[in-house]
């Protein structure tokens, strides 16, 4: 990958840096009524990147979500900076009528990102979505290809007006390089199969965590549980990985305007949808023992972080730097 030290004058000096990089108000590009696509091309500046971030800003006709955000309409999506895929996400299940938290805002904040919606949305909604990314990208003009497939407002929720923004956010102690690479997909039977995640070769790192996303919203995993071979002999039941991941813990929190307009709503689980704390595992595809209790097809995402270093500085802009490092993101999680 051609990410190298260095950031240009807009992005220049240490700590933290914001730029917008693109906004749109063309309707077209938005969730509506049926499933749409928008896709963007982005020339930005260089720097070292903690997070991109997407601000939305929407007004539907209708409630386009009435117990959920718009990340769960985000069917899918895909960002490519200078040629290389650096993030992938496909949503399994979940739509309009879903409730709490969506399997995207899930993996976001386990894995050292920033999702979430104001909670007082009903027909307008304005949200943030952070995603990780840790890119030295270069000095000068960057390339960035970004894919987001919508899916469906509910009936009568068209979009009238609003805006999406693109935020980089520049940290010179951003510590950890995070890439969302494309899921295995696994077509189970009701027993304990075997599967193999599969790790690209091309991507540094080690791998941090999986995500597990089944094709409906219900868990459907048996008395066996999910065992990772590298981590031991046993396989640990549903309930114990949420407690290492710390989901139990209302570790999951989202904005759901049925329940509250004033704070986000706690969720201890999001059925269907499962985060394996991996701890830094290497040497190739990771292999599971997976228990289903039902036919059923998974897909398993891997988040592979890896070490970036430092942006050059040719002067101390702040005294206070904010270290991000989301690979200890993901393990705090599993500690008190």
């Amino acid at each position: 990958m051609s990410y190298r030290n260095g950031m240009n004058g807009n992005s220049a000096g240490a700590g933290v840096r914001f730029a917008m990089i693109e906004s749109t108000n063309t309707v077209g590009n938005m969730p509506t009524t049926t499933a749409n696509q928008y896709n963007v091309g982005i020339n930005a500046q260089g720097g070292l990147i903690e997070y991109l971030c997407l601000r939305y800003d929407l007004t539907f006709a209708e409630n386009p979500c009435a117990s959920t955000t718009i990340m769960q309409l985000i069917d899918s999506i895909r960002v490519v900076v200078n040629g290389e895929v650096v993030h992938d996400f496909r949503s399994q299940a979940g739509d309009n009528s879903a409730a709490g938290a969506s399997s995207y805002d899930l993996l976001l904040n386990h894995i050292g990102g920033r999702a979430y919606e104001v909670t007082d949305g009903k027909t307008t909604r304005e949200g943030y979505i952070g995603i990780p990314l840790g890119l030295n990208t270069e000095t000068g003009v960057n390339r960035y290809e970004i894919i987001v497939q919508w899916k469906a407002t509910a009936a009568g929720a068209t979009i009238s007006s609003g805006s999406l923004q693109w935020w980089l956010k520049f940290n010179t102690a951003t510590q950890k390089q995070t890439t969302v690479v494309p899921a295995t997909s696994f077509t189970h039977s009701s027993s304990l199969e075997q599967v193999v995640v599969r790790i690209p070769q091309n991507v540094p790192g080690v791998v941090s965590g999986i995500l597990i996303q089944n094709d409906s919203l219900a868990d459907e995993l048996g008395n066996q549980g999910i065992r990772i071979n590298s981590l031991g002999d046993y396989g640990l039941e549903l309930e114990m990985w949420r407690w290492l991941n710390g989901d139990i813990m209302n570790g999951i929190s989202a904005s759901n305007p049925t329940s509250s307009q004033v704070q986000q709503t706690y969720q201890t689980s999001l059925p269907g949808t499962l985060f394996l704390p991996t701890y830094g595992l290497t040497g190739g595809d990771v292999i599971l023992q997976v228990d289903s209790s039902a036919a059923t097809t998974r897909t398993y995402t891997p988040i592979i972080t890896a070490m970036v270093g430092s942006s050059q500085m040719d002067t101390v802009r702040q005294t206070q730097s904010a270290p991000s490092n989301t690979a200890q993101t993901i393990v705090r999680q599993t500690e008190n």
